[in-house]
């Protein structure tokens, strides 16, 4: 609220308030002192050279230095994955009662209890359950966390994955990587702090899930494009010398200063001015990081590259690596969809086939490389499914939304390896133990990263908003 004070009239007797001192100091020795102290915040705030995108401090100790979030879009299903439910067996096909719960957005006709069709493994020393066909993640098992307490508020498709996302089920506020990047900045500043490396379509919600909101544009994230060029025109054409392109951007630079000292409160000016500028020193580093040639022949077969159904993640997954190993500070990578109503054991199955040899690539890669330590790993989807599903056909069996229990599992970046923590009941309807909202989780990854959800927060709106929206815990039984 604006205070009007300094509006009294001279004659008036009143103490200075804060604006008053600072006006006096301006005619004293006291302003270089002022200036020097503000200049000093104003770093602290945006980073070195007062460049915003430069890397910052946390509010604490960090456990992980950067993620890598794995979005498998449509809602995978915890009971064909990683959460067996042996009780399924015996009621498959019986009619399902309703309890008062809210288990899926399908409730017309009759309905019938699902058993998985795969069977399921004990893997790695842990004795982590997976089903038999993740045959390369089953070999990294020792260094997961897989929680089962984790509950979604939505079974819409585009509000889930807002949510999941962005920590609203509205659309239009930042996304947890813009959040980080806001927080942390990037350890690279001729790269992108934020990247996101979509599907050949968008996810539902398009670009929002990884908007920077009410954010400076600046913090949203860069879309790589899934086939061909990741970027576009990313070098000039042959006759465009550097020396020229900087003369450019001096010049553009210089009436977009000038535009925007009419108009100062224009972000969009100013990111698309730095956007110019990131985009000429990207020049330079990206080609090298693209180039996933530069790897051996060994580490592209690991993560499947050249062979189906695994080149297309397997080309994510290393350029995620080799992103995050350049000082990116958050990577998304999305793979679906995974919203398998009916004929599961065909669906699950061949996404499982297409994810699993690059994701557990992935994970060894990252150890190999001393990495893993400091990169946090998280898998899930934007809800989980439920244990019926109205029979079509008779035996194309699937399953419906169900945001009272989902997958979620986490590497790396101080988590409780080898563990799994939480729990669903006997046939996966819901979380009985551990149990978390989303904004709670939201929370715990902030917490990893060396920031305080509390503490991030953005004036907007007329009140300071923070990703959680309200305030979250951190899920201390899932940190090491």
């Amino acid at each position: 609220m604006q205070n009007n004070n300094h509006l009294k009239s001279p004659g008036s007797s009143f103490m200075p308030d804060r604006r008053e001192m600072m006006y006096g100091l301006g005619a004293s020795l006291g302003a270089v002192a002022m200036t020097s102290l503000l200049a000093k915040t104003a770093k602290a705030e945006t980073g070195t050279a007062g460049n915003p995108l430069s890397a910052k401090k946390g509010h604490h100790a960090p456990r992980a230095k950067s993620c890598i979030f794995l979005m498998m879009e449509g809602g995978p299903s915890h009971i064909d994955t990683f959460d067996p439910k042996p009780a399924l067996d015996k009621l498959h096909l019986k009619e399902f009662v309703r309890s008062g719960d809210k288990q899926s957005a399908m409730s017309s006709g009759k309905r019938y209890y699902v058993q998985s069709p795969f069977k399921f493994q004990k893997t790695g020393q842990c004795g982590a359950d997976m089903t038999v066909n993740w045959t390369n993640l089953a070999g990294v098992a020792d260094e997961i966390c897989f929680y089962r307490g984790l509950q979604a508020e939505s079974v819409n498709h585009p509000t889930a994955l807002y949510h999941m996302n962005t920590g609203s089920r509205l659309g239009g506020d930042p996304a947890v990587g813009s959040w980080v990047n806001y927080g942390l900045g990037s350890e690279n500043e001729n790269l992108p702090g934020f990247v996101v490396l979509p599907g050949l379509s968008h996810p539902q919600g398009g670009a929002s899930n990884w908007g920077n909101g009410f954010l400076p544009a600046r913090y949203q994230g860069t879309p790589f494009r899934p086939e061909g060029s990741p970027i576009l025109d990313l070098q000039p054409m042959p006759e465009i010398s550097r020396d020229h392109q900087r003369k450019n951007l001096d010049l553009l630079s210089q009436l977009n200063q000038k535009h925007q000292s009419r108009f100062p409160d224009a972000d969009e000016l100013s990111a698309r001015m730095q956007s110019y500028e990131l985009a000429f020193r990207m020049q330079m580093e990206v080609p090298g990081i693209l180039d996933l040639k530069a790897e051996t022949s060994k580490t592209q077969a690991a993560y499947g590259l050249g062979k189906e159904p695994t080149d297309k993640f397997g080309r994510k997954c290393l350029m995620a690596r080799r992103l995050i190993e350049a000082g990116v500070r958050f990577v998304q990578l999305y793979a679906g969809t995974w919203d398998s109503h009916d004929y599961i054991h065909r669906a699950h199955g061949s996404l499982v086939q297409t994810v699993d040899q690059p994701i557990a690539a992935l994970i060894a890669d990252l150890k190999e490389r001393g990495l893993l330590e400091d990169t946090l790993i998280v898998w899930c989807g934007e809800f989980g499914r439920t244990p019926d599903n109205g029979l079509r056909g008779g035996i194309a069996y699937g399953r419906d939304h169900n945001a009272n229990a989902m997958p979620f599992w986490l590497a790396g970046g101080g988590v409780k390896a080898g563990h799994t923590i939480g729990a669903t009941d006997e046939i996966g309807a819901k979380a009985v133990e551990v149990v978390h909202p989303i904004r709670d989780m939201h929370v715990t990854l902030l917490h990893l990263l060396g920031l305080d959800d509390n503490r991030l927060t953005y004036y907007s709106g007329g009140r300071y908003k923070q990703l959680s929206q309200f305030g979250g815990k951190v899920i201390d039984e899932i940190i090491a």
